[in-house]
């Protein structure tokens, strides 16, 4: 069997793999992509974008619904299932034929196929045309990961869904059970819950959005509520009885359990990272509860091997993937990179209100024994967001009493998601207080708010 030698190997063709592939070779190495199954990998194929195309559907239907308030008139507001999720589909593939083009571009080897690690510095390749063998110095893993799938909630297509089965429902749900109120779970509950299927979300933690700070999700559970969810914390769901057209739930909640009839159940508590049929454990390479144990620097025990993203444990967000890839592949050119911060990369949820956040919550702040100076904006003193018919929500900052670094930032409302990036870069940055005080806000701008909430924190705010 015949093997090629290239500068650097990635597997995976995810936003960490085909990024990493890119950089590569835009420094000029010599760089091949294995790729199981769709270019753009889950995020562009079955994750970020199908679904931020589905929310924007909801997005405009709810916003039909508004007309009158905006002087408009519509009538006989409807949605076409089938046309929002084919529409979801077009820009999912849109973007991955993006991705096969990027590809050609930069000269990248593509090979289709299942990869595993067959020693050191080779990669066997099991693909539809027999077996390859790729050999280098160099071999970066970004094979991602996958929902996790609880024993008796395992998808069946028709009762309980996997994320793809959300993303292609073949009807539309009546009553909903969604399990898991983080990004992915509040997400589908948003979508649904708005084309108006009667939805309930149970989540295991103290309330919904359990990363986020503890305002913006009481906030956001306020406004869920207002919309017509229903929302159990502190809940379990601890068995499911599948029977023709429903699933019975059993739930726990305050010691009791209680059961609910459904006609579908999303399940989304969490991810597992694809460590499976790579060779690892005979590489000797460490898994910890399904991610790879890397340095700060996405190495491994192996020398010359790499590991980025979702496979690479928390935070499971694309944009880490994407700069881990960029960091790796300077790395493996040869050029001085700094490793990523953690506490300096955004999170954002794309439910309705969007929800964004970067940096410590207000509580942990708190217990990192920091001083500290809070200050909060609403959305109600901004007139950019009364005028978008978009006043409920508010910016909050987190800063050191001592220093004025910006410790967190933390929102909840219209376009928070886009706004967010202002703080990231105050972060990466290391402005204080005082730069932002001094910072020129455009008007009229959401982005105003940011500027307010600073303020706030030192008594100094205009509009509230």
């Amino acid at each position: 069997m015949s093997s090629t030698a290239y500068d650097m190997i990635v597997i995976g063709a995810g936003p960490g793999g085909y990024v990493a592939a890119i950089r590569g070779a835009q420094l000029g190495l010599n760089v091949a992509i294995i790729e199981r199954e769709h270019m753009g990998g889950i995020c562009l194929n079955w994750g970020c974008i199908p679904t931020k195309a589905m929310l924007r559907s909801a997005e405009v239907f709810h916003l039909m619904h508004r007309a009158k308030e905006f002087g408009l008139s519509a009538t006989g507001v409807d949605y076409d299932l089938d046309a929002v999720v084919k529409r979801s589909r077009k820009v999912a593939g849109q973007l991955s034929s993006g991705v096969s083009h990027l590809m050609k571009k930069n000269k990248i080897t593509v090979v289709m196929g299942q990869a595993r690690l067959s020693g050191t510095d080779e990669v066997l390749v099991k693909t539809n045309k027999g077996d390859e063998v790729l050999t280098s110095a160099h071999i970066v893993l970004a094979t991602g990961a996958r929902a996790r799938e609880l024993p008796g909630l395992e998808g069946d297509g028709d009762l309980v869904w996997t994320y793809k089965d959300a993303l292609t429902p073949k009807r539309m749900p009546s009553k909903l059970l969604v399990i898991g109120s983080g990004a992915i779970g509040i997400e589908f509950a948003s979508f649904y819950n708005t084309l108006g299927a009667d939805t309930t979300v149970v989540e295991v933690m103290d309330r919904v959005l359990p990363v986020e700070d503890e305002e913006v999700s009481a906030f956001a559970k306020k406004s869920f509520v207002a919309q017509g969810m229903k929302i159990r914390e502190k809940a379990m769901v601890k068995q499911v009885d599948r029977a023709k057209g429903k699933v019975t739930a059993h739930i726990e909640q305050d010691g009791k359990v209680s059961k609910e009839e459904f006609d579908t159940v999303i399940s989304a508590v969490g991810i597992v990272g694809n460590v499976e049929g790579l060779g690892l454990e005979e590489m000797g390479i460490s898994v910890d509860r399904t991610h790879v144990v890397t340095d700060k620097y996405c190495r491994t025990d192996i020398a010359g091997v790499y590991a980025i993203g979702d496979i690479a444990g928390a935070p499971w967000l694309a944009h880490k993937a994407s700069h881990e890839g960029l960091m790796v592949a300077e790395m493996i050119a040869g050029k001085a990179v700094h490793p990523i911060k953690p506490g300096s990369i955004a999170g954002c949820t794309y439910c309705h209100p969007q929800v964004a956040s970067v940096g410590m919550t207000e509580a942990q702040a708190r217990d990192a024994g920091h001083t500290i100076k809070v200050g909060r904006f609403p959305f109600m003193g901004n007139g950019k967001a009364i005028a978008l018919g978009e006043a409920e929500g508010f910016v909050k900052t987190v800063f050191d009493e001592k220093t004025g670094e910006l410790l967190g930032a933390h929102m909840v409302g219209a376009e928070v998601t886009e706004m967010i990036q202002g703080y990231v870069i105050g972060r990466q940055l290391e402005t204080t207080e005082e730069d932002l005080m001094h910072t020129v806000f455009p008007h009229p701008t959401l982005s105003e708010m940011m500027h307010e909430s600073v303020l706030d924190a030192y008594d100094r705010a205009i509009h509230f």
